[in-house]
């Protein structure tokens, strides 16, 4: 069963929190964070992408960077931007985008859960990723960004936080994308003790997104446990820091497919070659979106095209088979554009939802991509059915939003 810990948060003065709080390290590069933190000394940038205050093309994996980032928290919290609870806390954390509110538990996740698999995965992470998260654990001593947790819905749940959420907030804003993001302290004892107890009878958690920072986190807290004569299995490096969500409140957006160049095939006999496999239906110019699963948009040479699978180029019993980023692979990156890895292959690139269609079509319109595909967005339901059979998802299926913020509330390892 799952287990959800209060802690002592360290979080921002209300007064200066829309200053400090920004966007995940993962979402944006050095250049477009440098913009973004436009001089601030309190932006959270600092912490998280430290590199900000060195020149350009420091080595971004540096002792250096990550000393920089710790340093630059002690100097928030010596200032007075930040304080820490005296009492060990909940949170809820609710975000509200384009009319749609869902309302998440911060607290700490245990790190024996991600070891012994109360917390399922659905993604591979790549060493050099998790390696670098694990060094800004590691030297700053704290978990800086907090990961997306999904879990069962829990009726029970849902109606303890309807409750906290009647009372004011502690923190309550609209970022600059129009995302409202909105912070209550739990830090009454009763209400406390029951999200914990309510949370012991969940059978798992999975992660949504963030699979790098949690991988960090429960690797670090293993190794220090392992130098911990003294372990007892309470202190703090046990737990990391998440944020859990009603997997029925949760929605993924689709994960789209630009690609440089047909293989060395012209575009009629590329669309031919799909003919073989999927039924194509032209709709020039008008944009279209994908409205079902196994249903794909493409777009080439100025026009947008429907591609719908053919019966037996997929398999609705097998969890991995069904995806459409699967029929994607294999029935057209691999055989036919002879992209076969994912990850590394620099032909292909990736466009979350967010950005639109209309994303997909500048990349194309520019020349530099020929053709993009944009899919069908994978179901809560599908993620859940692949990381309970222990499956692994492919690449770049999964895209959340809205992203959560850092800088509302650290959790330190001490």
């Amino acid at each position: 069963m799952a287990i959800l810990k209060p802690f002592k948060g360290i979080r921002p003065k209300k007064e200066l929190v829309k200053r400090i709080a920004c966007r995940p390290y993962d979402v944006l590069d050095e250049k477009e964070a440098r913009v973004e933190a436009n001089g601030d000394a309190l932006s959270f940038y600092h912490v998280i992408k430290p590199e900000i205050d060195f020149p350009d093309g420091t080595n971004v994996y540096a002792p250096e960077i990550y000393l920089k980032g710790k340093e630059n928290f002690e100097r928030m919290i010596a200032e007075g931007a930040f304080a820490k609870e005296n009492k060990d806390c909940y949170y809820i954390y609710s975000q509200t985008m384009e009319g749609r509110t869902q309302y998440g538990i911060m607290g700490c996740a245990s790190v024996e859960d991600y070891m012994n698999g109360v917390i399922k995965k659905h993604e591979l992470t790549r060493p050099d990723k998790e390696e670098d998260r694990k060094n800004h654990v590691r030297v700053g001593n704290m978990n800086a960004e907090p990961v997306f947790f999904a879990y069962p819905n829990v009726p029970e749940l849902d109606a303890v936080v309807s409750e906290i959420t009647k009372s004011t907030p502690e923190y309550n804003m609209i970022t600059n994308d129009g995302i409202g993001h909105t912070v209550w302290v739990v830090n009454d004892d009763e209400t406390i003790k029951k999200i914990t107890d309510l949370f012991a009878k969940i059978p798992a958690t999975y992660v949504a997104d963030g699979h790098h920072r949690t991988a960090a986190a429960a690797l670090v807290g293993k190794e220090l446990r392992e130098k911990n004569p003294n372990h007892t299995g309470k202190e703090e490096y046990n737990f990391f820091l998440a944020v859990h969500f009603p997997d029925n409140q949760l929605q993924i957006m689709d994960y789209n497919r630009v690609i440089k160049d047909l293989n060395g095939l012209s575009e009629e006999d590329f669309i031919n070659k799909l003919k073989e496999n999927f039924d194509i239906v032209d709709k020039g110019t008008t944009e279209y979106r994908p409205d079902k699963l196994h249903n794909f948009s493409m777009y080439i040479g100025g026009k947008w095209y429907s591609l719908t699978a053919k019966e037996g180029t997929y398999n609705d019993n097998d969890p991995i088979a069904v995806l459409d980023v699967t029929i994607l692979s294999e029935q057209v990156l691999a055989p036919l554009l002879n992209i076969v890895d994912l990850r590394k292959d620099k032909r292909i690139d990736f466009v979350g939802g967010l950005r639109g269609l209309g994303e997909l079509k500048t990349r194309v319109d520019s020349g530099k991509m020929v053709v993009a595909f944009a899919l069908y967005p994978v179901t809560m339901k599908q993620l859940i059915d692949i990381a309970d059979s222990g499956e692994i998802m492919p690449p770049k299926t999964t895209w959340f939003e809205p992203k959560l913020r850092s800088g509302l509330i650290v959790h330190s390892l001490d």
